[in-house]
């Protein structure tokens, strides 16, 4: 049985992880009879949104403590989280994502990622072992890797930064993956275009079969 990390940021796709993706991506890995454990950083959010009205709140939570919830609270802190542990390593995406795990929403082309999160990242590539990237995590993975071939979709800002990363792009439609085999980088873009959940499910399921279909 395959065993999947799976990395969130809290709870929330505007100051945490994305909701639908991130349990669409358990639910994929659970019904291709693959375990998961899920991690994420034990330090606060960047910040607290408003999901009505997308406006920050006078408060603050912690990254873990609120992907918690997600999690049922099967949850782990991301420095226990360990490449020979693992088969294939996943991100969620969610506009929370970059801004907690990596700085895109908040600092565009100079963004910085966590470094935590870039030796994990370094790690399993070294090892050959999938990434799993979904909706605008994979500009993380084209910043800490540079030389990969990912998808967001088809949002031209982005694709330009990626580009400046020394990435290639490939336009998708939803609910298809891009598969770079070589690199073992798995990436689909879900809220990048329309979406309904229906298509998050697919993504995510068409994303965790690629990964599935090229471990070694």
């Amino acid at each position: 049985m395959k065993k999947f990390a799976v990395i969130l940021c809290g709870c929330g796709t505007l100051d945490g992880s994305e909701i639908h993706e991130s349990v669409m991506t358990l639910l994929a890995i659970d019904r291709n009879d693959c375990e998961y454990s899920i991690f994420a950083p034990n330090d606060n959010q960047y910040h607290v949104m408003n999901h009505i009205t997308h406006q920050p709140m006078p408060e603050q939570r912690n990254m873990l403590v609120e992907a918690a919830r997600i999690a049922r609270g099967q949850i782990r802190p991301l420095e226990e989280c360990k490449v020979e542990d693992f088969d294939a390593l996943v991100f969620p995406g969610g506009n929370g994502s970059a801004k907690n795990i990596f700085t895109y929403a908040l600092e565009g082309q100079n963004c910085k990622v966590r470094e935590d999160v870039a030796q994990l990242v370094k790690a399993f590539h070294k090892e050959r072992k999938p990434i799993g990237a979904l909706c605008i995590a994979p500009v993380m993975l084209s910043k800490v890797l540079g030389d990969i071939t990912i998808t967001v979709g088809n949002d031209e800002g982005t694709i330009r930064n990626v580009l400046s990363f020394g990435s290639q792009h490939i336009n998708t439609q939803q609910k298809e993956v891009i598969s770079d085999k070589q690199n073992m980088i798995f990436t689909t873009p879900c809220y990048m275009l329309p979406a309904r959940i229906s298509d998050i499910a697919d993504c995510a399921e068409n994303l965790i079969e690629a990964i599935l279909d090229n471990i070694q």
